[in-house]
This record gives C-alpha cells, structure tokens and sequence, in this order.
C-alpha cells in the first residue's frame, strides 16, 4: 500500500512539476531568486525615505532614481554579452557577488553620495542578470512552456515582498529609519552569500563560450525582427509614462495621505498577492492563446493606476494597489514573446539590447516627475497616465490583425 502511495504521489507531483515547468535548472533559480529577493525586499522600496533622512533633498530623490536607470541601462548589453560568453551559471554568481559588494557599501554609507556609489555595485544583480535570466528559462524550456516559466518565476520573485516590506517597515519604526534599513543591509549580504553557494553548486549549464560573442549593438538590432522592435516601442512609452510617477508613489502616501511605513508596507504586500494570483492563469492564456490580449491588458492597467492612485481618498487607497498588482497580468506575455522572438545563439544579446534601449528611453522620466511635482504633485501621476495610454495605443496599432494564437509571436 505504502509503496502504491509513493508511485502515486510521486506522479502526482511529476505532473504539478511538468504543469508548472519545473525544470532542474529553473528549481535552482528560484531558490537564488528567492534568497536575494527577502534581502532586498527589506529595504528597497524605502530607499527614497532612507535618501530623505541622509539629507537628499526632493530632486536628489529624482536624480537617484534617474542615476538607477542609467546604470540599469548600462549593464542590461554587458549582462547579456557576459550571460553568452561565460554561460548562464558563472554570470549568475559573478553578478550576485558583484552586489554584495554593494551592499557593504551601503551597510557603511553615512552620506547620500555614498548610497550612489553603493548602487552601481548593487544593481550588477538586478540588472546584469535580468537577460541572464531570460535566457536560461529560454533556453531550458519549450516555446509552450516558457509564458509558465516567467510566471512561476515572478511568483516566486515575488513571494518576498508580500511580508518583507512589512518587517522592514517595523525594523524601521523600532530602531530608526537608519539602523533599521542597516538590518535589511546585514539581512541581504547574509542571503545573497547563501545564494552564491547554490548557484555554484547546483546549476547544470554547459560553460561554454559563444564564438559570436563579439557581435556589435548593430548587428544584435538586426536579428531583432519586426514584432519585437514594434514591441519595444509601445514598452518604452508606457515604462516612461509610468517612471514619471513611480519614484513618487511612497511620498505620496506617506508624507501627502498620511500613511505609516508599516501601512506602505503592507499595501505593497497586498499588490504583491494580487500578482501572484494572477500570474499562473495568465501563463496558461498567454501559452494556449496568446500572448497579445495579455499585454493590451497590462499595457492598459499601466495607464490606470497613477491616475487611480490620486483619485482615491486616503481610506481607499488599497484598491490603487490592488490595480497595481493587475497590471502584472501580460508580464509572463510579454517576456515569453521577447525570447520567442530572440535568436538562440544571440538570446542573452538581444534581451540585454531590448531592456538597454528602453532603460535609455526611461533615465529622464524620474527626473521630469520631479519637475512636474514641484508645480503640483499630482501632475506626474497625470502625465503618466497620459503616456502610458499612448504607449497602449502603439501596441494596439502594431500587433492588429497579427492574430491571436501563440505560433502567432508577433501577436
């Protein structure tokens, strides 16, 4: 009996593993995705908080923000180059240990100036890895499987942040904005340590190099086809659009609605479980149906929520977050067409490419938001509804009549 049980669970569990596409090397990932993801969620979405208390004044917050994206930019090309030229698994480690760093810079920093320096270290992990990322889940799944992928891997990306920026509101409130962000900082240097170690242990990714890894930007553009350069261009608007407010939304609540960390905290959890519910179910429309309606809708939602979010009193704001966490619904979509769409041998190139070109399209946003804010703080929150509805518009116009199936990857 025992011994049917175990054949019997053991397919059972096969089978919740094929479903959610679970592969070896995705299992490890999530495992080191998760263990940075506690860290940072302790702290990140109070940086502009912590920047305030070091003296950063309202247009230092808006040129950090700005400063992130140039970084981001900057190490999206590089990320994919390394991602093809050492293999997903050194780049990975290499990445995480490049952060470390970054967080001991900012573990000692005492200055606004010095958080800067912090951060080109820090973001080695979020940004070089991204194409990385993207390009291990291609290369490890099927076309069928990969809207799954990116799906249980923003699930589990994700799992951190519905209770870290709760916990990490109230190390803030008990020891002070400074020491408490501090603790988030020891948190994260302890964590990514652990992920160092799985990741050197337990992937199973062939370590060779890509002979063609010297191909130039040009020659990289040129393997992008139509579909996703068209992509791009309705992504890069509504990222703008939402990058003019998004910096914004923590002063919004708190100094301008009267919300605590704790409640901040707490709403960014609630936006987190929204995502999470969605993301399975919207794997499995984006791999049996489609990949476009899934992206109209986010696009859609994208435009919404900036404009929801200064609508609201104080008292309803939680359903702002609530459309916030909606907005995820076409993410699977729209990353499992970029890497339906990238070439095998060029897919951590041309996924560095399509991020670096929008983050260069996004640097200013920050900055203007802050421009806008000093004549009335909802005008950014307005302009980017209003961008973001047109970045919609462009992928409407682009993908019509492409068709809605998933072998339809322009769609």
């Amino acid at each position: 009996m025992s011994s049917r049980y175990a054949i019997k669970t053991k397919g059972i569990l096969g089978a919740v593993r094929d479903y959610l596409a679970l592969e070896h090397n995705i299992l490890v990932l999530l495992v080191g995705l998760f263990v940075i993801g506690l860290g940072e969620a302790l702290w990140v979405r109070f940086m502009p908080k912590y920047l305030e208390g070091l003296g950063a004044t309202i247009v230092i917050i808006g040129t950090f923000a700005s400063f992130k994206k140039v970084v981001d930019t900057l190490y999206q090309y590089p990320g994919g180059w390394l991602s093809d030229l050492l293999g997903r698994k050194r780049a990975l480690v290499m990445f995480t240990l490049i952060a470390i760093v970054g967080y001991l810079i900012y573990l000692v920093s005492n200055s606004w100036e010095l958080v800067f320096v912090g951060t080109l270290f820090v973001l080695a992990w979020s940004s070089m890895s991204q194409p990385a990322i993207f390009a291990l889940i291609g290369d490890t799944l099927k076309k069928s499987k990969r809207a799954m992928g990116f799906s249980v891997q923003s699930i589990w990306k994700r799992v951190p942040i519905v209770i870290a920026p709760v916990i990490g509101g109230y190390l803030m409130m008990r020891w002070g904005l400074v020491n408490g962000m501090r603790i988030g900082f020891v948190v994260s240097i302890v964590l990514a340590l652990g992920a160092v170690y799985i990741q050197s242990h337990f992937y199973r990714t062939p370590q060779k190099s890509d002979n063609e890894s010297s191909a130039s930007l040009i020659s990289v553009w040129r393997l992008m086809p139509k579909g996703l350069r068209n992509l791009l261009l309705a992504d890069c608007m509504t990222r703008f659009g939402s990058n003019l407010a998004a910096v914004y939304v923590i002063l919004l609540v708190i100094n301008l609605r009267g919300k605590t960390s704790v409640e901040f905290g707490a709403y960014i959890g609630l936006q987190m479980l929204v995502a999470i519910a969605l993301y399975i179910p919207a794997a499995w429309i984006a791999d049996h149906i489609g990949r476009r309606p899934l992206i109209l809708v986010t696009f859609a939602i994208f435009a919404l929520f900036p404009l929801v979010l200064i609508a609201l009193p104080p008292e309803l704001l939680l359903l702002a977050f609530i459309l916030a966490g909606l907005r995820e619904f076409g993410e699977p979509a729209r990353k499992a067409l970029i890497v339906d769409l990238a070439a095998d041998t060029h897919r951590g190139r041309v996924v560095g490419l399509y991020y670096m070109i929008r983050g260069l399209v996004v640097i200013p946003a920050p900055i203007i938001g802050a421009v806008l804010w000093g004549r009335g703080y909802q005008w950014p929150f307005l302009a980017a509804g209003l961008i973001s509805l047109i970045g919609l518009g462009l992928y409407a116009f682009f993908s019509r009549g492409k068709g809605i199936s998933v072998e339809g990857v322009g769609a």
